[in-house]
């Protein structure tokens, strides 16, 4: 018999892969989230955050949201002038008092006990009632943790180009999530390379299960095509994509100190995203570099479906959902390491032997004395079984049932 799952979910994350996975599973009682927009709602006119904040995957599965209550959280914490980790963990507690609230009146049963399901950092009310009550209790783990954070400093510390006002998590918040972490049973990571991290952190090894990211394909009137010219030109140059937060995290600063050496050569680059660093002049007026700002989910099909490759020279990403959009438009990708496993080596792309901007051109080149192994790797591409909703239900369901 499949157990029955309550989720809590603060914000869209993954479009809610999660519980709509359980639900086409049929194992989804519950979803609680900040707020939740049904199509054609009011609340999605009303303010432009709420739109969207739905999926029609879940339109008659039972949502407890507080949209009102959301709206008034945000209005007082610009009121008190919230920002930066005090207004994060302000939003933590808020939901999570909400969710222990809802769970509170719940009846309970012991004949038919649910499992509790919530992502990291605003999951500790929630879980302490939960195990209170004999459930089972599953924290998805949203990121590295700590191993992560102290990579960032060390980024921010060396780079010219690194904001000011970058600062590391309070250590109440690292604290907490390691009460999070106590309280779980099972605690899902997206990728080996956060598994290792929790595991660096002290996190029993035994609790950690790696479930991948779920990604559906927009449906389009045709599978992706992709050609490619015998020989890259100045008149018909290699387009490289990057899609996401143009930061230092994501390589971005060896991406562009990239684009430096490969100067003469016929390449183009999109960075798509919102800027977070402070760029020197020459990169952000390169003629080469086409800087997109930030970009809606429903605009990105444009942006994958005219590049040549994408790059994702991540130094740590829990998964990297922008490697399962990029394949499943048959996109090459070149990747690092330090994220979930997408990549084949060779076949659907290429993995760099560090982030650095060295090796970001040295691929570069060999793609562009090569179009023929991007055509090939194009055709190697295609959003992979282990990434589809029902694998992660299924998955979810034998974590519970073992």
């Amino acid at each position: 018999m499949s157990a029955s799952w309550i989720c809590a979910q603060l914000g869209a994350r993954e479009h809610y892969a999660i519980p709509r996975a359980l639900d086409q599973s049929g194992q989804l009682n519950l979803l609680l989230t900040d707020a939740w927009a049904s199509h054609g709602s009011l609340w999605g006119k009303l303010h432009p955050n709420l739109k969207g904040r739905h999926h029609t995957d879940l339109a008659d599965a039972k949502v407890i949201a507080w949209n009102a209550s959301l709206l008034a959280f945000e209005i007082a914490a610009r009121v008190r002038r919230l920002s930066g980790w005090s207004l994060i963990m302000a939003r933590n507690r808020w939901f999570q008092n909400r969710v222990a609230a809802a769970l509170k009146s719940l009846p309970g049963s012991k004949s038919n006990s649910p499992v509790f399901f919530a992502y990291s950092y605003a999951a500790l009310e929630p879980l302490r009632l939960a195990k209170k009550r004999g459930w089972q209790t599953v924290l998805g783990q949203i990121d590295p943790g700590p191993v992560e954070e102290r990579l960032v400093e060390k980024l921010n510390r060396r780079s010219s180009w690194a904001k000011s006002n970058w600062e590391p998590a309070p250590k109440e918040y690292w604290k907490l999530w390691r009460e999070e972490c106590a309280l779980a049973d099972h605690i899902v990571v997206n990728s080996e390379w956060s598994r290792a991290a929790l595991e660096e952190e002290g996190i029993a090894k035994e609790k950690i299960t790696i479930v991948p990211l779920a990604y559906d394909r927009p449906v389009v009137s045709s599978e992706p095509m992709r050609s490619y010219p015998e020989n890259f030109t100045k008149e018909n140059p290699l387009r490289v994509l990057f899609l996401g937060q143009v930061i230092l995290r994501k390589g971005v600063e060896e991406i562009l100190n990239a684009v430096r050496q490969l100067e003469g050569s016929p390449i183009e680059f999109t960075i798509a995203g919102p800027v977070q660093l402070d760029l020197p002049a020459d990169l952000r007026n390169h003629p080469h570099i086409h800087w997109a700002g930030p970009v809606s989910r429903y605009e990105t099909a444009d942006y994958y479906r005219n590049a040549h490759v994408f790059l994702f020279p991540t130094f740590s990403d829990g998964f990297g959902l922008t490697q399962l959009e990029a394949q499943a438009w048959k996109l090459p990708i070149i990747v690092s390491r330090s994220c979930g496993a997408v990549v084949e080596h060779g076949r659907n792309g290429w993995l760099l032997p560090e982030v650095s901007a060295e090796a970001i051109a040295q691929r570069l080149l060999e793609c562009l004395r090569h179009p023929e192994k991007l055509a090939q790797a194009s055709h190697a591409s295609g959003l992979a079984p282990g990434h589809t909703l029902s694998a992660v239900g299924a998955a979810l369901t034998q974590l519970v049932s073992t």
